[in-house]
C-alpha cells in the first residue's frame, strides 16, 4: 500500500476542491466534504461517497435540513493507487464524481463521461 500522511491527503483533496470552477461552486448548497480513513466494511473497495439530496431534487421542503456529506476515503485510494501521481489523478476524479451527485448526475452518466 502506498504511505502518504493524512494532511498530504486532504490537501489533495482541497486541491481536487480547488480545480472545480467557480460558476459551479457558486451553485453548490449545503454540503461539506470531509476526509475519512476508510469506508463502511460493506463496501470496503468505495473510494469516495455523497450522502444527501441532490439539487436538482429539493423543492420549496428543502429548508433547515443538515448538509449533504461527500466523503473521500483514504485507505482504499491509497490501496487502490501505486504512485503520488496516481493519487493525484484518482482524488480528482473522485471529488468531481462526488460533485456530480450533488448536481444530480447519476453514476450511469458520469461513466459515460468518463468520471466513473
Amino acid at each position: 500500500m502506498l504511505e502518504m500522511t493524512r494532511d498530504t491527503f486532504e490537501e489533495l483533496v482541497a486541491e481536487a476542491l480547488d480545480t472545480i470552477p467557480p460558476e459551479l461552486t457558486r451553485v453548490m448548497d449545503n454540503v461539506a466534504v470531509f476526509v475519512e480513513d476508510e469506508p463502511d466494511p460493506s463496501d470496503p473497495e468505495l473510494l469516495g461517497l455523497y450522502e444527501g439530496t441532490p439539487l436538482t431534487e429539493r423543492g420549496e421542503w428543502y429548508a433547515g435540513v443538515l448538509p449533504d456529506r461527500i466523503s473521500i476515503y483514504m485507505g482504499p485510494t491509497l490501496r487502490y493507487c501505486e504512485t503520488r501521481d496516481d493519487v493525484v489523478h484518482e482524488v480528482a476524479v473522485t471529488v468531481v464524481h462526488e460533485i456530480a451527485h450533488h448536481f444530480g448526475i447519476d453514476d450511469e452518466r458520469l461513466h459515460a463521461l468518463g468520471w466513473g
